[in-house]
């Protein structure tokens, strides 16, 4: 992560996530499981109509989570036996919970990438990107206000760790950094709009 130090607060910009393609075979028996199970269009379509319990831990689905391990497997299907789609190598990364099935989760990264990974690989703690759809850096205020101090400048993807959230304004920390303020919520990927995080 690079920082640059300006008038107005620091520059921040994101460190390189790795993501790396893992080749995915599929056969008969692949696409016969994979057709019992719910697809990311039932869970989009919960989402639309509010929250629904996940069928393995009662939590809501969707659901924001972190990434605990620092390197971790996305599969094309809920098992070892299934190939690998993506190896994620950056702890602390937010996912998108859209299903579970036995231990294993259906996740969704920013970049709308999906796939399954053990219960395990995943952490409760609350992470977020700024957007990935923002042209220009956001904020890191010092208090939840515009009128605040300006803390730093935050490029879109820089990774951050998620205190709290009020539904406008939430609490960051960038530990790597030494920095922490308020973003407005709307710029955040990794929480929800008007979400409540205490």
């Amino acid at each position: 992560m690079r920082l640059h130090l300006g008038m107005r607060g620091r520059m921040i910009r994101p460190q390189r996530m790795f993501k790396q393609p893992m080749l995915a075979a599929a056969g008969t028996l692949l696409a016969v499981i994979l057709a019992a199970l719910p697809h990311d269009a039932a869970a989009q379509a919960g989402a639309a109509s509010g929250f629904t319990k996940g069928r393995e831990t009662g939590f809501a689905v969707p659901r924001y989570v972190s990434l605990k391990a620092s390197r971790a497997r996305m599969r094309i299907g809920p098992s070892t036996d299934y190939a690998t789609k993506w190896i994620y190598t950056h702890r602390g990364m937010p996912l998108e919970i859209t299903e579970e099935y036995g231990n294993w989760r259906r996740v969704r990264d920013y970049d709308g990438v999906s796939g399954w990974m053990y219960g395990s690989l995943l952490s409760g703690d609350r992470a977020a990107l700024v957007g990935p759809w923002l042209d220009t850096p956001v904020t890191l205020h010092s208090e939840p206000s515009s009128r605040s101090r300006v803390v730093a400048k935050l490029s879109p993807k820089v990774m951050m760790g998620v205190t709290t959230c009020d539904g406008t304004w939430c609490k960051v920390s960038l530990p790597r950094n030494g920095v922490q303020g308020y973003v407005e919520q709307a710029s955040l990927w990794g929480v929800y709009p008007g979400e409540h995080i205490e």
